[in-house]
């Protein structure tokens, strides 16, 4: 079978965020920064493309191979294990706290962080061959992302703030549905398919995704970008974290199990949605 249906999927999505709630420490810490690290690339690739090309539309298209690949792995997001832990929580699965969800969020978070940090500092070498020139076009592209995805914000002052905050619930509004999506599929062709489309919309359209700017913006710090650690953190990364989980929860990892694991009653003689009614056939 190659699809997997709605009320099937939402289990899928339970029985994930249990397995991760519990997994050991070390095992969580590795996969979120391969995680981070992976992105981190794509992220750089995506870059290097629309600067050679001119066209942001061709790096938006080929962004979401890295996205693609580290799920595939088997690796975690933050903003992925927004949308799926906490729904074993709000299941009740034995043993899966409001702490045990805590802490699945900020290791992930670590080591996401950890992986990103790591590529910034070997493409900031790469782009400046060891630090001893200007950065090239591509690393003074990234340290101008960073410039105008901070200040940029402030000058608009809360209504920056409210700008960034609602980009970063549209992003992982669609990262999530990539996250999800994958499970639909039992073959890699169906869930490489169901991930792109989603990842595209959310990198093109220029949404906020925290794990991603773990990349850009140490990366533009380190390449002259004129913003301030400060910046990142207050008018882009608290703000942004804040808007994925807000949009992955609320948007994906709710309503998928509010209508497919906990459905109302239905209207046909007052059955549930998901009892078979037989259907009346008439003899000739």
């Amino acid at each position: 079978m190659t699809y997997v249906n709605p009320a099937e999927l939402v289990r899928k999505m339970i029985d994930a965020g249990e397995a991760k709630a519990f997994m050991s420490t070390r095992d969580t810490v590795i996969r979120a920064f391969m995680a981070g690290a992976i992105l981190a690339l794509a992220a750089a690739f995506a870059v290097t493309v629309t600067v050679q090309t001119g066209n942001a539309l061709v790096g938006a298209l080929l962004f979401p191979v890295g996205f693609c690949l580290l799920y595939l792995l088997g690796f975690d997001l933050l903003t992925g294990v927004f949308t799926l832990v906490p729904l074993a929580w709000i299941d009740k699965r034995p043993g899966v706290r409001l702490r045990t969800v805590l802490r699945n969020w900020s290791l992930v978070f670590v080591g996401n962080f950890a992986g990103a940090l790591v590529v910034a500092l070997m493409m900031g070498v790469i782009v400046t061959f060891g630090f001893s020139v200007e950065p090239n076009e591509v690393g003074q592209r990234l340290g101008e992302i960073g410039e105008s995805r901070t200040v940029g914000y402030a000058e608009h002052g809360a209504a920056g703030m409210l700008t960034l905050f609602i980009r970063g619930v549209l992003c992982n509004w669609m990262v999530s549905t990539g996250v999800v999506a994958a499970m639909i599929s039992t073959s890699v062709s169906g869930k490489v398919i169901a991930m792109w489309m989603p990842i595209l919309v959310f990198f093109y359209m220029g949404f906020e995704h925290s794990i991603v700017n773990m990349f850009l913006f140490p990366s533009g710090l380190l390449l002259g970008g004129d913003f301030s650690l400060g910046d990142y953190l207050f008018w882009n990364e608290i703000p942004t974290v804040i808007g994925n989980l807000v949009g992955g929860l609320s948007f994906v990892g709710l309503t998928m199990y509010a209508t497919h694991a906990r459905p109302g009653p239905s209207r046909r003689n007052g059955l549930s949605a998901d009892v078979e009614v037989p259907v009346k056939t008439t003899v000739r």
